[in-house]
This record gives C-alpha cells, structure tokens and sequence, in this order.
C-alpha cells in the first residue's frame, strides 16, 4: 500500500505577522524628562531639607544676636530689631550684632553655592574656590597696591580684592581653554594649582619689601565677619547676581554629571555651561573673599553635606548649599564669641577647626566623598 506524500509548503503568514514591528521607543533620560538626575532623592526628601535647614537658619540667627560680651534674652534681641527704645543693648544689637549676622549668613551662603559649583564643574570632590587662584589673586590686589601706594581704606581694598580675584579666575579658565585639552577638570586644576602658587611667590615677595603690605595682608588674611559689614553694603548686588547665575547654570550641570558627551547630546554647550559656571563663581567668591577675607573648608565640606543629605540633584543642591554654608559660618562665628570670652576668635579660625577633622572623616568614606 502505497501512500501518498504531501508537498512541503512554507507556513504562510497572516498579516499581523507580515507586518514590520516598530523600533522599541528610546528610553528618556531623567533630564529629558524634565526630572531630577538618576539616583537623585524623591522631590518629598529636597523639600523637608530645605525647611530644616531655613529653620536652622532662623534659630541660628536668634543665637547670634542674643550672644555676645554682654548676652541677652530672645526677647531683647526681638525688641531691639523691631522696636528699639536706644538703651545700650538696642545699639549694640542693631549696630554690631545685626550688620554681622546678616554679613555671615551672606557669606556662608556664597561660599556655599560656590564651592558646590566648583566641585561640579570640576569633577573633583576636595576642590573649593581657592583651588582656581581666587583668594591668592584677591591678595595679590590688596598687597601689591598697598606696596605702591600705601595703605587703602576698606572700600577701596573690597574693589580691589575683587578685582584680583575676578582676574585671577579669568586668567585660570583662560589659560585652561587653550590647547587640544582645554576646559578639562583636570586642566583647570592643574592651572589652577599653578596660578595659586604664582600668587603666592609674589605676595610673599612683596610683604618682605614692605611693612605697610604685610600689616595689611595679616589684617585681610584672618577670615572674619565682624566690622565687615561696609563692604557687603557695596557687594550685595554681586552675590544676588551670582546666586541667580549658578540656579540658572544647575540644569547644565547636571547633564554635565552624566559626562561631557551625554550632555553634548542633551544639547547642552559644555563651554556656555562651563562659561556660565564661571561667572557664578567668580561673583559669589570674590564678593565672599572681598566681605570677609579666604575662609578655608567651607566651600569644600558643604558640598559633602548637602549631597549626603538631599541627594544629586543641583537644582535642589544649591539651595540647600547656601542654607547650610549660612548656617555653619553663623554657627562658627557665635562659637568664636564663646570660646575665647571676653575676647573672641575670628570665624576662619573657628571654621578650619571644626573643619579640618570633618573632612578628614568624610574623606574616609568614599560613598560620600564621590561627586
């Protein structure tokens, strides 16, 4: 019995089958999206920070103007702001202990912001402004001009020392740019580094020549908010146009964080990005230096603490940045009042010895230490 075989057919398709399947959507980034970065805390997390720290801020502020060489209550010091009588405390409160704590919250803020910036653009996590010549270039201004023409009032030395300090900023991005390499982090710091010790050499040159110049440089040189206000009366306008600039500058920076290239095809303009950073930094640390002379670790340990604290969003970073750079250069000013009664301590003193042990404990940890 023979059986009859079936001819092989293809299977045939229906026309679902047949029709071609559509390329699988590309996923969207965080920062197309709209949202914070990768990895970032949730939007509830940012928002309880900032209230902390503003609250922070406030009774940091009450503590300041109730501590002094002579101390008062909470209530005096609400008296005195808001309806003074001219006693002896209403003065001392209004005309000393007002101006400085306005000035040290200003400050701490800019070196705050700046030191978050200089990290993130820099890529360096134990970067701060003075990393980029800043402070060496505002001395280099007060130091050299005294030398020349004597000593100068203070008004005249806070537009100098800003003057050298948007200078030397300039002259490190400048000479950073140029070259197959230029605009890297690691150019930037490496001429960074170099420029700080041309500035350096020079003071230290110029203060062996000239007694005027060094009495000058040791006054400047000690880190303070105490009778600074005067400069911050003619400075201010310069720290609020920085901290505008560097919110603008946080979107950039954080496509910057996911590599020059990612960010390239975000569409973001590294050297615009990088052009914008600058001129935030440059105002908020030479109109900082200018008001209150080099404070060191500020810049460098907020950073750290508001990454730990809030996560890697830059929008939500740099706020709480200048809330905590205002309320730990508050905190270390009051200490410095208590610390050394009836005399006080400069708040530069006080910040690099509470300062210098922190960072050698964050340091330690590199989970935290990672920008």
């Amino acid at each position: 019995m023979t059986t009859t075989r079936q001819p092989e057919t293809a299977p045939t398709q229906s026309p679902v089958d047949a029709a071609p399947r559509p390329a699988a959507p590309r996923p969207t980034t965080p920062l197309e999206a709209g949202g914070p970065p990768a990895g970032a805390a949730s939007r509830g997390r940012p928002l309880l920070v900032l209230a902390v720290l503003a609250c922070a801020v406030a009774v940091v502020s009450v503590l300041s103007l109730c501590i002094g060489s002579a101390s008062n209550t909470v209530s005096e010091a609400l008296h005195a702001i808001f309806a003074p009588t001219g006693t002896v405390m209403d003065v001392t409160i209004r005309e000393l202990r007002a101006p400085r704590t306005v000035t040290a919250l200003a400050v701490g803020a800019a070196l705050g912001m700046a030191g978050t910036l200089v990290q993130g653009h820099t890529r360096n996590p134990i970067a701060e402004p003075g990393l980029l010549g800043i402070n060496q270039g505002a001395a280099l201004a007060i130091v050299g001009t005294t030398a020349a023409l004597g000593p100068q009032p203070y008004a005249v030395q806070a537009v100098l020392a800003f003057t050298g300090a948007l200078v030397a900023a300039v002259v490190v991005f400048g000479i950073g740019h140029v070259g197959r390499r230029g605009g890297s982090p690691t150019t930037l710091v490496l001429v960074g580094a170099a420029v700080t010790a041309l500035c350096t050499g020079v003071v230290s040159g110029i203060v062996l020549l000239s007694e005027a110049a060094l009495e000058t440089l040791r006054f400047w040189q000690v880190g303070s908010v105490a009778g600074r206000s005067d400069a911050l009366e003619i400075l201010w306008p310069l720290l609020v146009v920085g901290a505008a600039i560097a919110w603008l500058n946080a979107t950039q920076l954080n496509a910057l964080a996911l590599g020059e290239s990612v960010a390239t095809s975000l569409g973001v303009t590294t050297a615009r990005a990088r052009g914008v950073g600058l001129a935030a930094l440059v105002l908020l640390t030479g109109a900082a230096v200018t008001v209150a002379g080099p404070i060191a670790f500020l810049g460098l340990l907020v950073p750290h603490i508001v990454r730990w604290a809030i996560g890697a969003d830059y929008r939500w970073l740099l706020p709480a940045a200048a809330l905590t750079g205002a309320a730990l250069l508050l905190v270390a000013d009051v200490a410095g009042r208590v610390m050394a009664r009836p005399g006080e301590l400069p708040v530069g003193v006080v910040v690099a010895m509470i300062g210098a042990p922190v960072f050698v404990y964050i340091a330690r940890r590199r989970k935290v230490v990672a920008v």
